[in-house]
């Protein structure tokens, strides 16, 4: 019996070979056919670049001026201002209290007027302090009589006691007695002068002259001596004062212009910066930094007048340190910064511009000082220093002029 010879068994995964040809034959096709587009476009780009047509106008942009606004340098007064925030504070405040107990009969101020010092402002009713009057002063007549009776009889008794007719202890007693009345007058006389200043008390008057503020009481209510809220409150507003807070940096030049005798002016804003309010004088600086803020407090005073400012008002202070004359004076704007320093672009007569050095001064409100390198005249450009080179090419606008 003949053993059958086993025969190789077949692959079952099919060959991929024919597949798998034609496939990378396709993506080389078309990575050869990008490859071509993106030669060909370029290509096109670098034609147009160089053509005639192309470099004429790349040509015209580049020559195009690039437009500009250029001002003239002025000589003037530039003054430097050291801006703080502040409130308005009154120069005295008084909240007007009685001071004794009685019922409150009337109020004799209208609410919000002027009122001068000494006026009167409510009454009392004085009626019990009048019958305190009346029985001091029957105290004392009656103590007075008692004391001169004492007097009589201590004459009395140091005659008798020259003559041996009564013991010395007699005589000293109505000599402490003597005394005693005298004491009582004494104490008499105190409660009649206590009684007249209740009375004055009953009428009650400004302390100081100001405007009253809304009383706090109405007539027939009992008031004491030790109500908080008082009858009404008055603030002295002519004169008025102006607390704001300037850098600690700027003290040394703040105390150096007051140690000179400098009256410096103070003026106030309103909140938003654009109404002036008032102008005064600084008036004293505190006695200390203070370490949070690193700031120091400064008062100015002001006449109001007109009742400008108004207490616990919040105004923008600015303080008038100094003022530099006959300066050449540019905008701000003006003035460009690079790595050599500070510069200007001079607009020329041939309408090209040219980089000018600059030594800078103080700013202030827009505008600039400048020590060296403008004179008076020159024109400036303020706007359009993004495209300008030394030389360039401008086209001057006139500037607009804010109304």
């Amino acid at each position: 019996m003949s053993i059958p010879t086993p025969t190789p068994e077949a692959d079952p995964t099919p060959r991929q070979e024919p597949l798998q040809r034609p496939l990378g034959r396709r993506l080389q096709r078309v990575a050869l056919g990008l490859a071509s587009l993106l030669t060909l476009f370029l290509l096109f780009r670098v034609w147009g670049a160089l053509s005639p047509r192309g470099g004429a106008a790349n040509h015209r942009a580049a020559a195009l001026p690039a437009p500009v606004v250029a001002v003239a340098a002025r000589t003037g007064s530039l003054p430097l201002y050291l801006d703080g925030l502040g409130s308005v504070l009154p120069l005295n405040t008084v909240t007007v209290r009685s001071r004794v107990d009685g019922q409150l009969m009337a109020v004799t101020f209208r609410e919000g007027e002027e009122v001068a010092k000494g006026s009167q402002l409510a009454q009392i009713d004085p009626r019990p302090f009048q019958v305190q009057l009346t029985q001091a002063e029957g105290q004392l007549m009656r103590d007075r009589e008692l004391l001169t009776n004492a007097r009589l009889d201590l004459t009395r008794y140091r005659t008798l006691w020259a003559q041996n007719s009564i013991p010395r202890q007699q005589l000293d007693t109505q000599q402490a007695l003597v005394g005693e009345y005298e004491g009582a007058v004494k104490i008499d006389q105190g409660q009649i002068d206590g009684a007249r200043l209740n009375l004055a008390y009953c009428r009650i008057t400004a302390p100081i002259a100001g405007r009253v503020g809304l009383r706090a009481v109405d007539p027939g209510n009992m008031v004491h001596a030790t109500d908080t809220a008082g009858l009404v409150t008055i603030t002295q507003q002519r004169p008025i004062t102006v607390l704001f807070s300037l850098p600690e940096d700027t003290l040394p030049k703040v105390m150096a212009r007051l140690k000179g005798g400098a009256r410096l002016a103070v003026e106030a804003w309103d909140r938003q910066r654009q109404q002036r309010l008032a102008i005064g004088s600084l008036l004293t600086v505190d006695n200390q930094i203070d370490p949070a803020t690193g700031t120091v407090k400064c008062k100015a005073l002001f006449a109001n007048a007109g009742n400008e400012l108004f207490p616990n008002q919040f105004v923008n202070a600015r303080l008038l340190l100094d003022t530099l004359r006959n300066a050449v004076i540019v905008p701000s704007a003006a003035v460009q910064r690079g790595p050599q320093g500070t510069f200007v672009f001079l607009l020329k007569a041939n309408r090209t511009v040219a980089i000018r050095p600059v030594t800078v001064g103080i700013s202030q409100g827009g505008e600039t000082a400048i020590l060296s390198g403008v004179t008076a005249g020159d024109q400036v450009i303020v706007e359009g220093h993004e495209r300008l080179r030394d030389g360039s090419a401008v086209a001057p606008k006139s500037p607009v002029v804010s109304r």
